[in-house]
């Protein structure tokens, strides 16, 4: 039903060749160490490159590619220490049997150790002081103080204390200030010594989400690289929007100047810490238009059929030159499925036509584009569940919800503009305008109208559609259908719609020169009052204010009836069975009233109803006959 938005090694956007660069980049400075940059917005694709690039080095034995995210240890560890952490791991993973491996490893985490101790010189200051621990500094001291940590303050003895501090003595006089160079000195040492150890001619680490994290977590984890990871045969490939990295940089040294000479210290301190960026290009017209084509034909095959596995090599072909053509050609798809199936015809067709604003509008990120494509394709499951998918036409929706997307005062004037009859007078004018066949002299008054322009020439045309089902199915954007605590001035109208049928009668005015979307906010309010009605056997204040409401404005009579068919029929009085003749006077809804009434009349839970419901069916049955 839908395409899952997360990191795949599916590649519908031929970012294979970006992949393959930053391997060849990596496989030629392997005896360098070498930091390269994948740069793009949220969404632009960077966490699938970095897949990419793991499953081209995932068969090498003598190459160790590890994947590295920030942003799942942020507040709970120290980037530092949890990215060596997970690098030595790793290593260890890799030579599990090897116990040069396993010694070294020892060393490098016992350096790990020291940072862990320098991030609480506080903490250690109090200690050396007083020769008492710091409890979180306890559980940092190495298997000395292991046992120490898990006794209770009871069975904690001066002798043991003494113990303890004698035991760590050495490792706490490393602490110093002026001993941390010599102590990043050692540890690059016995890091470089470990992939020596580990016959590692590469390891290449995979830093992703680095945007996502907090400041303190992405600088952390950026200087962790360059402080004591950066030895020959390592190389990092960092996954980050540039733009929220100098903001991280910028927050984490708030004191620096803004600028120095052409670039700003944010930009500088950047460019220092990755030599090689990658940015990642927004989809033009064209890419849009073969990703929406793919991601349709994913959604109705699967990945696993044989179009999609070979539309997809047909679209990578494409994407090689996308500037030579508008997207996948129907004639090599003919060639290449043998014919054009009707899910490869409609998605070929629908791509074509909403690619140019989608592109636009989702300024060329993949990942907006796929949830455009999945919230319609979910739009359509649910009308498919409500019983109401034959009548939606999926190009309709579509163009409905290019408006909805990205010009939501314009899906706002074509709501309201349908909602009585389902077609929009002045969309018709517009349409009409921009297909050079005026019937007026002028444009209607539509907001952000050089874009409506845009919009009303794609095809279909909407004006000879009704626009209700469409404008329905999207309503979760309309805050008009959640809860409603108050309606401003409406809120007199409201209480005069529950009053008696001469105040209903008398606020009829009111109701008619009500807009659309007022309508709907008192129909609305009403329609709760009603339902959290205590007693339903006698008609609720606010009964006859919704057939009032619905009888000028029509659009509401639907709702209506289904409300009243939603009420718990054990509870119901005989009041709900008349008084609706001219309220559900059209036909498809007289004829669903007739169904109800026939079903109140065969249930036995309400005896009271029953009967009322048979007397009116026999009713209405002598009017059809006179």
């Amino acid at each position: 039903m839908i395409v899952a938005d997360n990191e795949t090694a599916v590649d519908l956007l031929y970012y294979e060749a970006i992949a393959k660069t930053v391997v060849r980049l990596v496989s030629q400075k392997s005896e360098e160490p070498l930091s390269v940059g994948v740069h793009g917005d949220w969404g632009a694709g960077k966490s699938s490159i970095l897949m990419m690039v793991e499953e081209t080095f995932s068969n090498q034995e003598r190459v160790l590619c590890v994947r590295f995210n920030g942003w799942l240890f942020q507040g709970f560890e120290d980037a530092k220490t949890v990215l060596i952490e997970t690098i030595v791991k790793e290593l260890r993973g890799k030579r599990p049997n090897s116990q040069k491996v396993a010694e070294q490893a020892k060393k490098v985490l016992r350096r790990v150790d020291w940072m862990k101790v320098t991030r609480r010189a506080g903490a250690y200051g109090l200690t050396l002081a007083t020769g008492i621990p710091h409890p979180e500094t306890i559980k940092e001291l190495g298997s000395a103080a292991r046992d120490f940590v898990g006794k209770s303050a009871e069975e904690v003895s001066s002798e043991a204390v003494a113990a303890l501090v004698k035991g760590s003595g050495e490792f706490l006089r490393e602490v110093s200030v002026d001993n941390a160079p010599e102590q990043m000195q050692a540890f690059r040492a016995e890091f470089a010594e470990l992939l020596t150890n580990a016959e590692i001619d590469h390891l290449v680490v995979l830093v992703d989400d680095l945007d996502r994290c907090l400041p303190d977590t992405a600088i952390d984890t950026l200087e962790a690289i360059r402080l004591f990871l950066f030895v020959p045969r390592a190389s990092f490939v960092i996954a980050a929007d540039e733009g929220m990295i100098e903001y991280a940089v910028r927050q984490h040294f708030p004191d620096l100047p803004v600028a120095t000479g052409p670039a700003t210290y944010a930009r500088n301190y950047l460019e220092k810490l990755i030599q090689v960026p990658f940015r990642l290009p927004s989809l033009g017209y064209a890419e849009t238009r073969i990703y929406v084509t793919l991601l349709l034909v994913l959604n109705d095959y699967g990945e696993r059929s044989d179009e999609f596995q070979k539309l997809t090599e047909l679209a990578r072909e494409l994407l090689r030159r996308p500037w030579k053509g508008p997207g996948i050609d129907r004639k090599a798809v003919e060639k290449l499925l043998g014919g054009v199936p009707v899910e490869v015809e409609r998605a070929m067709e629908l791509a074509g036509r909403i690619a140019p604003i989608l592109a636009d509008g989702a300024r060329g990120n993949p990942r907006q584009i796929k949830r455009f494509i999945n919230t319609m394709m979910l739009r359509l499951a649910i009308a498919e569940e409500r019983g109401f998918r034959d009548e939606l036409n999926i190009t309709v929706l579509a163009k409905v919800m290019l408006a909805e997307r990205f010009a939501p005062e314009l899906y706002d004037a074509m709501a309201r503009g349908s909602a009585n009859t389902g077609k929009s007078k002045d969309l018709a004018a517009l349409e009409a305008v921009v297909s050079a066949q005026p019937d007026e002299d002028s444009l209607p008054d539509w907001p952000n109208l050089e874009w409506a322009k845009q919009w009303a020439s794609i095809d279909p045309p909407l004006a000879e559609h009704d626009l209700r089902p469409y404008v329905f199915v999207t309503r979760d954007r309309r805050s008009v259908f959640g809860a409603i605590t108050s309606l401003g001035e409406l809120d007199e109208l409201v209480e005069k719609l529950q009053g008696s049928p001469l105040q209903v009668k008398q606020a009829a005015a009111e109701v008619t020169r009500l807009r659309s979307i007022e309508a709907e906010q008192v129909f609305d309010a009403l329609r709760a009052k009603v339902r959290d009605s205590e007693d339903l056997t006698q008609e609720p204040a606010g009964v006859k204010g919704l057939a009032e409401i619905a009888n000028q404005h029509p659009f509401l009579k639907r709702p209506l009836l289904s409300f009243i068919q939603d009420l718990p029929v054990s509870k119901l009085g005989p009041w709900v069975v008349s008084g609706w003749a001219s309220v559900f006077s059209e036909a498809q809804v007289k004829s669903d009233y007739s169904k109800t009434l026939k079903e109140w009349a065969g249930q036995n839970d309400n005896k009271q109803l029953k009967a009322a419901a048979t007397a009116a069916i026999k009713l209405i049955g002598k009017r059809a006959q006179s």
